[in-house]
């Protein structure tokens, strides 16, 4: 399967680093945007030139993942031997700042607490989440027990037991139009 132009264009080197390693390499240099592209598409086909290879010594040992010894292996068979030491070098200094990476990341390390010393933390709010849950727990069950007893209660004492209420019914009697005794009394 061939590959047209405009999906050619999209599998390399971002231009953007390849402008700053030129700039690194050659401070003092002006380089036309022709020779850039010639830089960038020599890049790209030395990097699949390789990687085709190293995939080639990969499935020469049965292995489903092309790992550093295979693209050191293809360097070799492509005559380029003499770059072997350094990306050797280089795969070593990347390896290096990886596991330093991993080293900084350590929340544990950085804390500056003893693991012992954050364990009995742990515990601590473990049973400070528990003696919550069971509060709320038991606060519910209590008010599911209160909720049923409301249920076969009057309504008067429905809303004196009701810990939402805030007003508590009043026991007026009003009198009728035949109590006139109780009404010659506040005369």
């Amino acid at each position: 399967m061939s590959l047209s132009k405009d999906e050619d264009d999209d599998i390399t080197i971002p231009r953007a680093a390849m402008n700053k390693m030129i700039k690194e390499l050659c401070p003092n240099v002006r380089v036309s945007n022709e020779a850039r592209e010639l830089v960038l598409n020599c890049c790209t086909e030395f990097i699949h030139l390789l990687s085709s290879e190293a995939n080639e010594a990969c499935n020469g040992q049965q292995k489903k993942t092309i790992n550093a010894e295979h693209v050191l292996n293809a360097l070799e068979n492509l005559g380029y031997g003499e770059f072997k030491k350094e990306c050797e070098d280089v795969l070593s200094e990347c390896k290096d700042a990886a596991a330093k990476r991993r080293r900084q990341s350590t929340r544990l390390e950085n804390l500056g607490i003893p693991e012992e010393e954050l364990l009995r933390q742990q515990q601590e709010l473990f049973a400070k989440a528990r003696a919550e849950q069971e509060m709320i727990s038991s606060s519910s069950s209590a008010m599911e027990a209160t909720s049923s007893t409301m249920t076969e209660t009057p309504t008067s004492k429905i809303a004196s037991a009701s810990p939402t209420s805030t007003t508590r019914p009043l026991d007026l009697q009003i009198p009728e139009d035949g109590d006139k005794e109780d009404d010659e009394d506040y005369s």
